[in-house]
């Protein structure tokens, strides 16, 4: 890791090299994107803005290890494409993982009742909204706001969805690998989608 160089210098001899490494290392890490230096994993991760979430614990990385984008339900929108594509095309990233989990907020309420305390907070409709002000011709236009909004019914379903939408997208090469997990907020770790152990081991097995 460049931002955590070992602190203690050698007992004897070579402290010169030592400063000299510390002061490389230091120099590195804040001119990393001039000097075009990639992360340490060439990883990117999309994960949701949940704050039981600690995306670094449970991938097991470090500050500098990734790109991490998180937004609201850890969903695939166009601004996370927007990312994902500049950091794989000129961030040497070669592997994305998304972090959904359960419990999540977008699953906390119906569709209309969202769309509904949205409309609520403004006078202007939703569908005239900019989505983006460098982009003011970026709006929700004749689509359903419920499904901008996307909330999510099957946590499993949602996180394999956004990895289909990765792998399917033009502007992720083929070569660049793709997973997903789920994060049980009840137990702290991370599974695999559909792959709910809590059901299998609570469920009595039928001949």
């Amino acid at each position: 890791m460049v931002d955590s160089p070992d602190q203690s210098a050698p007992e004897t001899g070579g402290v010169f090299e030592w400063v000299e490494e510390q002061i490389e290392q230091r120099d590195n890490w804040a001119r990393r994107r001039r000097e075009g230096i990639p992360t340490d994993k060439g990883l990117l991760v999309i994960a949701c803005m949940d704050e039981r979430i600690p995306v670094e614990d449970a991938l097991g990385i470090s500050l500098g290890d990734a790109h991490v984008f998180r937004n609201a339900g850890g969903k695939v929108t166009d601004d996370v494409i927007r990312s994902v594509a500049l950091s794989i095309h000129f961030f040497e990233t070669t592997e994305i993982i998304v972090v959904n989990h359960t419990d999540c907020g977008m699953m906390s309420a119906p569709d209309d009742a969202v769309v509904d305390g949205l409309e609520a907070a403004t006078d202007e409709r939703l569908e005239e909204i900019d989505l983006n002000p460098a982009l003011p011709s970026l709006n929700i236009g004749e689509a359903s706001i419920a499904d901008w909004i996307s909330m999510t019914d099957d946590i499993d379903e949602a996180c394999q969805t956004q990895i289909d939408y990765l792998k399917d997208h033009p502007l992720i090469p083929d070569e660049v690998t793709i997973h997903g997990y789920v994060y049980e907020v009840e137990s702290g770790a991370l599974r695999r989608p559909g792959e709910r152990v809590a059901e299998q081991i609570n469920t009595r097995v039928s001949e």
